[in-house]
């Protein structure tokens, strides 16, 4: 995510970190390669122009001209301007009413089927809500098909009159139907086109006259830059909506849509989505993701989606073992399980400060563990509780009954011998320190 604007604004700071002494020069070169890198990055010239600036402006003040360390100081002036430009703070996402009634508009191919599923699924784990989908998609049957299968995923019910051509009056319905069933979200999927066009605004905005929705949220594909920014300021001249969601942060997202849509349309930045599960949503922190974009990891969230994944209770169980030195491959597999759960693999390593870039051109995916995985089940339940009785014998067979060779087998046995060695050490700190301890769910 944002890989080549995170390395283009690490370059920029070259010119003034390390420098003994900042004159207006060094901040004038730094401001032109931030500038470079955000045009370069699909941010609108005029917008990239008006943030250098402000950038410039606060950087020739005393405060860094002086500052013992001034390359640290330009960093944390371009951070908060970044934090500023992308909306400054979190934005209340607003599911009061009975029901609350969310509206999803957006061009097709932008994800705004899958996002309506994830949505859903946020708030049915997360917020405690009973959804209801509703497929206002009139055009394009597949659409139907498609939000049946996620709803069937997540289990929430899917609300469709296939035959039925005329959107508001489905709406109306799925409305009536959650009140009904005692559904206190309605999510409405609309249907998209290629481009924006006439008929396409009319239907949508008689939607919205039609049923008043809590939030109206515009999803945006973050892969198209400055002509998702374009199409954001058609939609919201039409529906005035309350939000914006960026999809598709894993892919090759230049990071033109992130920072320029604010700007642009006045609207938040309220969810943003990676992939293809169901439980890849993310609530939109604009302080946050200014930190990723410079290298600086997101530890805040890690910890975040790791409270959410790992059981308090299981985790003192855990560091008792660990203590005792009796942490096995049982323990070891129930771990990486909770690992995955967290999320993309190489996107969770992203959040952590230096990495990011250290890994940018690697193949890391959710698939990095099943060699793993194949070794551990490979074991009998007495092998994993016990690893130290795992004789020459039984490696083979393990090895076979994962097809591994047995190469592959010992480096795995022994880089977890070096793991619980580690694991030792730990065993000098208190009660309640240890990583992943004293976390509060």
């Amino acid at each position: 995510m944002f890989n080549s604007l995170s390395e283009k604004l690490e370059s920029a700071f070259k010119n003034i970190k390390g420098e003994g002494r900042i004159s207006e020069l060094n901040i004038a070169n730094t401001v032109k390669d931030i500038r470079r890198a955000l045009v370069d990055a699909d941010v609108n010239y005029k917008i990239a122009k008006e943030f250098t600036d402000k950038v410039r402006e606060t950087a020739m003040g005393s405060k860094v001209l002086l500052s013992v360390n001034p390359g640290q100081q330009m960093v944390k002036i371009v951070q908060d301007e970044l934090t500023e430009l992308m909306g400054g703070e979190e934005s209340e996402f607003n599911i009061t009413g009975n029901p609350a009634v969310i509206l999803i508009a957006g061009l097709q191919g932008s994800g705004k089927t899958t996002f309506s599923g994830k949505l859903a699924n946020y708030l049915k784990t997360k917020k405690g809500k009973s959804p209801l989908l509703v497929a206002a998609d009139i055009y394009r049957p597949a659409a139907i098909d498609q939000l049946e299968v996620l709803g069937g995923q997540i289990n929430v019910e899917v609300y469709a009159e296939r035959e039925t051509k005329d959107a508001v009056t489905i709406v109306q319905n799925a409305i009536k139907a959650a009140r009904a069933k005692n559904k206190n979200v309605v999510i409405i999927d609309t249907a998209g086109r290629l481009a924006v066009d006439e008929v396409m605004m009319t239907e949508v905005a008689n939607i919205k006259a039609a049923i008043n929705p809590q939030e109206i949220l515009f999803v945006v594909d973050s892969m198209t830059g400055q002509d998702a920014v374009n199409t954001a300021a058609a939609f919201n001249e039409r529906l005035d909506f309350s939000g914006v969601v960026l999809t598709k942060l894993d892919g090759d997202t230049r990071g033109g849509a992130a920072l320029s849509i604010k700007y642009t349309v006045q609207k938040p930045i309220k969810f943003t989505s990676a992939g293809e599960k169901m439980d890849t949503l993310d609530v939109f922190y604009p302080e946050r993701m200014a930190q990723r974009i410079l290298g600086m990891g997101d530890i805040v969230s890690l910890v975040e989606k790791a409270q959410e994944q790992f059981d308090e209770a299981e985790a003192r169980k855990l560091e008792k073992k660990i203590r005792k030195n009796q942490f096995d491959f049982e323990d070891f597999k129930t771990q990486l399980q909770q690992i995955k759960k967290m999320g993309n693999l190489k996107d969770l390593m992203g959040m952590i400060p230096g990495v990011g870039k250290q890994i940018k051109d690697l193949d890391i995916n959710d698939d990095s563990f099943k060699g793993i995985e194949a070794m551990i089940n490979s074991m009998t339940l007495q092998e994993r509780r016990n690893p130290d009785i795992i004789n020459a014998s039984r490696k083979n067979r393990i090895a076979k009954g994962a097809g591994k060779d047995q190469a592959e087998l010992n480096a795995f046995l022994k880089q977890f011998e070096q793991m619980k060695g580690m694991m030792k050490m730990m065993n000098k700190m208190p009660m309640g320190r240890m990583p992943g301890m004293g976390m509060r769910r």
